[in-house]
């Protein structure tokens, strides 16, 4: 994710504890939707899998905007 940001990324990463945390979830939850995805995991429906899928959005919309005001506080 946001590999066109990957120094912001790592420098966030190590001194935002939030940044981290959401990061994290969103590299978990898009691991579980891969499994799901594939027939990994039999348990998990299709409405799931569509909150499981906005929760990553929202996630990922969180982080780049923590990375667009981290690149903007740095210029």
């Amino acid at each position: 994710m946001f590999h066109e940001y990957r120094d912001l990324v790592t420098e966030l990463k190590i001194s935002n504890a939030h940044f981290k945390k959401v990061f994290d979830e969103h590299n978990d939850l898009n691991d579980q939707l891969e499994k799901a995805e594939a027939g990994g995991v039999d348990h998990i429906d299709h409405l799931e899998i569509e909150k499981m899928k906005k929760a990553k959005l929202k996630l990922k919309d969180e982080a780049y905007a923590m990375i667009m005001d981290y690149k903007h506080s740095k210029n």
